[in-house]
């Protein structure tokens, strides 16, 4: 199975990319119909992850993919799933 991966260790400070990036890796995810993408907000404080969830909770984004999957052996991992 094909999946994309955003890390977010880079531009973990500029909220504006933050959510262009998120915005565009969901949206390829959709074009390519990859199934799964993971974004690694890292561990932190915590602070990138929620915003991260927060994204991806808005009700347009949230209509767009299946499921939502937090790694319980990984903090820093956040897993989209997507249905076709």
């Amino acid at each position: 199975m094909a999946k994309l991966k955003l890390d977010l260790h880079a531009i973990y400070n500029r909220s504006d990319q933050i959510d262009a990036e998120l915005n565009r890796i969901v949206q390829e995810a959709i074009q390519k119909k990859i199934e799964l993408v993971e974004i690694i907000p890292g561990k932190g404080s915590g602070q990138l992850k929620k915003k991260v969830l927060r994204f991806l909770n808005q009700g347009h984004i949230k209509k767009l993919y299946h499921r939502l999957e937090k790694d319980d052996k990984n903090f820093g991992r956040v897993f989209i799933h997507f249905r076709f």
